[in-house]
C-alpha cells in the first residue's frame, strides 16, 4: 500500500456517507482516516452502487444494510480488507505483530497459547490466531467481547480461510456461511 495524502483523503471526503465520514475524522492520524474512507469506497465498488444509504447498527455496534447484503470491514497498517456476501459474513486483517506473553495469556485458550509458544514464527501464530478470532466475533456481530479465550471453540474451522503474507507483514482471515 502506498502513502496517503491531505489530497486523498479529501478527494475520499466527498464519496461517503456523512455518518462514515465522521466516523473517519475520529481517528488521530491520517492513514486511518484515509483507510477508513477508502474502505467504504471499496465497499461501494463491490456492491456497484454510487452511494449506500446510512447504515444502521446492531446493539454491539455491528454496522449492516437493512434488506442486505452483508458486508465486514477491517483494515490494518499493511492492508485494507471489505467482504460482502448474501450471508453474515466477517473478515479482518492484521499486521503481523509480536505475541506479547501478557496479551497472550489474556485472550487465548491453553491449546492455542501453546500453539504459539512452540511456533517457530510467534507473532506469525498469534496474529493468524488473532484474525480467526475476530473475523469470527465480526461475523457473529458482537466485535470483541470479555471471553476471547473460548471464542474459536465452536467454530466450524472448514468456515474459517486464513492466509498470510509475512513478507508483506500481514495475516487475514475471513468467515461466511
Amino acid at each position: 500500500m502506498g502513502c496517503c495524502t491531505d489530497a486523498d483523503v479529501k478527494r475520499l471526503q466527498g464519496v461517503v456517507s456523512k455518518q462514515r465520514l465522521d466516523k473517519a475524522m475520529r481517528y488521530k492520524f491520517l492513514f486511518g482516516q484515509w483507510a477508513c474512507l477508502k474502505t467504504y469506497e471499496m465497499l461501494l465498488n463491490l456492491l456497484n452502487a454510487a452511494e449506500i444509504p446510512d447504515w444502521e447498527e446492531n446493539e454491539w455496534g455491528k454496522p449492516f444494510i437493512k434488506g442486505g447484503p452483508y458486508f465486514s470491514i477491517s483494515h490494518c497498517k499493511n492492508a485494507l480488507m471489505v467482504g460482502v456476501s448474501e450471508k453474515p459474513i466477517g473478515v479482518d486483517v492484521e499486521r503481523v505483530r509480536n505475541a506479547d506473553i501478557a496479551l497472550v495469556e489474556r485472550t487465548m485458550n491453553r491449546e492455542e497459547r501453546d500453539c504459539i509458544l512452540n511456533a517457530a514464527d510467534r507473532a506469525l501464530k498469534f496474529t493468524e490466531l488473532w484474525t480467526r478470532k475476530e473475523a469470527w466475533l465480526k461475523w457473529k456481530g458482537t466485535g470483541i467481547i470479555d471471553d476471547l479465550e473460548n471464542v474459536l471453540l465452536d467454530v466450524d474451522e472448514n468456515r474459517i480461510i486464513t492466509q498470510s503474507d509475512p513478507e508483506k507483514g500481514y495475516v487475514w482471515s475471513l468467515i461466511s456461511e
